[in-house]
């Protein structure tokens, strides 16, 4: 879902655009296709691969998936790899996604994963998102991690709240709505080295 929105948002500021990953060709309907879009298959654990999608680049947007049980290391060995090619080969800026388990608790030192009422079914994946963001810290890139709640398949209507470092907005985030805010982390360079909440905006009855 969140892939395909960048897609969008990075055509409509006129960005030339690689996109990678297993499923990556899926991404844009052939006839939207130009010389502003590359299309790598690979897959995210052959550093190699991932070394020629990253050379060149400006920056570097990831929304990596897997398992919601937490039983595949694509989100924590996959931002592993990310991040060596990113330092090796020079692109600084990183947007990533995660969940919002990974944003500092209020009620003690450490994640919001570890609070004794977070949902039993996302821990998990938490601590998934957690080791990427891990990876992340350690690390020399000038990073921004946007710490989502439940996604729904829908396009930006620009109605949403983001904070640095704290839990902001609904429970819900529109797809359109997060790669929007990553695509501005982009081109404005805010919340370099924070993790952010987001969330759509809250009505107000």
């Amino acid at each position: 879902m969140v892939g395909k929105q960048l897609m969008v948002h990075a055509f409509s500021r006129g960005w030339k655009v690689v996109a990678f990953g297993r499923e990556v060709i899926n991404l844009i309907d052939k006839g939207l296709r130009d010389d502003n879009f590359t299309a790598i298959k690979g897959y995210v654990f052959d550093a190699k691969e991932v070394g020629i999608a990253v050379k060149g680049s400006d920056a570097v947007l990831s929304a990596l998936g897997g398992k919601i049980d937490g039983s595949d290391t694509t989100r924590s060995l996959g931002m592993k790899n990310i991040i060596s090619q990113m330092e090796k080969f020079g692109p600084k800026r990183m947007i990533a996604l995660g969940g919002m388990g990974v944003l500092g608790s209020t009620d003690h030192e450490g994640p919001v994963f570890e609070d004794k009422n977070f949902p039993e079914e996302y821990i998990p994946v938490s601590k998934e998102h957690y080791k990427a963001y891990q990876y992340l810290v350690e690390s020399s890139l000038d990073w921004t991690f946007f710490c989502s709640p439940d996604i729904t398949d829908d396009e930006a209507d620009g109605s949403f709240e983001q904070v640095s470092e704290a839990a902001a907005g609904s429970s819900e985030i529109k797809a359109g709505n997060l790669a929007l805010a990553m695509i501005d982390a982009v081109e404005k360079r805010s919340f370099i080295k924070q993790r952010v909440g987001i969330g759509d905006a809250i009505e107000e009855e």
